[in-house]
Parts: structure tokens; sequence; C-alpha cells
């Protein structure tokens, strides 16, 4: 007769403790309000928006141990083995102006890096305007953030797919890379959702009680530290289907990308697919 496999029968990937997470984080006068881990979800970006279409209060955090849909920008969808990865989404309801929302998916990212460097020791890099890339280049992370504005003030849902240990065999694409695979010793899920969460509230803190302004809260300046993106040459392709190419030489204080082409006037863009281009 063979076994029921069991939640805990992968030892290198233990499940994350519901209970645990709730005591660090859910404290009187945090930003957390509940942290729920489910074992699996096709996204929790779609569950976490349906959920605050209902009136779901701000703070809450969904977490699945195995995101069998994810969604990425420009509706590219993924997997991610069970317990290898950080898949989660966050609610928050701003008290800002619907123009600087576009911050949020780079405040994630600014979390993300401090979290890795001080959890995993994996300093990582930022490539405007949603991934974290490893110092090899590799993809560790996507973000992506949703906005909803049925009920008057909006509500972001602002999700994160970070790889934690998966194996080279086991990521979706060659770019793609994991902590583990990047020297992170540990590779424990737990204490990184702690420190990512713990930074972004940090971060968002500030910048809610800058009334938005990236740059009065010194978020603007923290991302630009962090982005890769900046003073590389790239190749954008824009929504509208245009391609853009050219330096990229600023993230400015609305969040978008200032990219010089060759030979024309700078162009912010707030939205778009960035590709680094080799040697530029």
């Amino acid at each position: 007769m063979s076994a029921t496999p069991s939640r805990y029968s992968d030892l290198d990937r233990p499940p994350l403790n519901e209970g645990a997470l709730n005591r660090a984080l859910v404290r009187p006068g945090s930003l957390w309000t509940g942290v729920e881990v489910v074992q699996a979800l096709g996204s929790t970006n779609t569950e976490l928006l349906g959920r605050a279409r209902e009136g779901a209060e701000a703070g809450r955090v969904l977490v699945t141990e195995h995101q069998t849909a994810g969604r990425g920008r420009l509706g590219r969808g993924f997997t991610t083995p069970a317990r290898a990865a950080l898949t989660f989404s966050v609610l928050v309801r701003p008290r800002a102006a619907a123009d600087r929302l576009g911050w949020l998916p780079l405040a994630m990212g600014a979390a993300a890096v401090r979290a890795c460097g001080f959890v995993a020791q994996v300093p990582p890099v930022l490539k405007w305007p949603n991934d974290v890339l490893a110092p090899s280049g590799g993809k560790l992370a996507g973000i992506l953030a949703e906005a909803d504005f049925s009920r008057g003030d909006p509500a972001v849902v602002v999700g994160m797919g970070l790889n934690v240990s998966q194996r080279r065999g086991e990521l979706p694409v060659d770019t793609a890379t994991s902590l583990v695979l990047e020297g992170d010793p540990q590779g424990d899920r737990d204490p990184l959702l702690r420190a990512v969460l713990r930074a972004f509230a940090e971060v968002y803190r500030g910048w809610e009680e800058a009334g938005g302004d990236a740059e009065r809260s010194g978020l603007a300046g923290e991302y630009r530290g962090y982005c890769a993106t900046l003073g590389s040459r790239v190749r954008v392709h824009l929504p509208d289907g245009r391609l853009l190419e050219g330096r990229a030489e600023e993230v400015d204080a609305d969040g978008r990308l200032v990219v010089r082409p060759d030979g024309g006037p700078p162009e912010a863009v707030g939205a778009g697919d960035v590709v680094h281009v080799r040697g530029g």
C-alpha cells in the first residue's frame, strides 16, 4: 500500500507557518491586518482583487504555497512548483492621488531588494518597471499591481512571485534564476516573507505620509539607486505597438522611465516591456 504524500514530504521546502506569520506581522499599529496561507490557488492577485471589490480591509496578505495560474505583465502566465517560491499579494487602500499609484509596484521592488540582500545574502537589482534581477542578470521575481476604483477610493493589490529554491530544471525560462541558485545558503521562505512585508510596510508608510510624493518620502531616490535600467541602452515595446530604443536616463517623479532615443528628445514611458540591449 502506498502512503499518501505529506505536505511535509519535501523537507528542503517546508510549508509556511500562517500562525507564526500573523504573530510576527499583525500587531497594533502595523500595516498588516491578516496573513492567510492557502495550499493552492490560481492567482493571488485575482483572488485578492475580488475580495477588495467585496470590501476586504486594507492590510490583508494572501500567500499560496502553489500558484497554478499566476499572471504577469502583458497577460503572461506562469506556474511555480509547490513551496519553491514566495507567491503572494497584498491589499492596500492608499490615501494618495491616482496618478501616484504607479509607485506601488516600484515600492515592492525596493522592499524585495532590501529583504533579499539581508535575509538571503543575494543583493539584487531592479529592471524597470517590475522585475527583480540577480547579480548574474537572471530574473528572480516579477511584480504586478492592479487597482480597483469600484468603491470610490482606490484599492490596490500588489503581487510578487519570488523564486527561492527552484532548481535549474524547474525554472520556466532560461533567463530565470532562484535565490538558492544564486548562493542563498538557506532558501528559507518564512523569514524572507517577513522581511519583504516589513520593508514594504516601511516604504509604503513613508510614501503615504508624504501624500504619495516619492521624492519627498525617499522612495524615488532608493528605487533609482537599485535600478540597473538607468544608464543602460534599452528597447521598449510600448502598449500602442511602438518600439522605442535609446538610453534610459531617469525615473521621473511619477515613476515613469525617461528614454532618450538617438537624435531625438527624451520620452517618458509609463508602461512597456523593457529589454536591456547588451553592449549599449
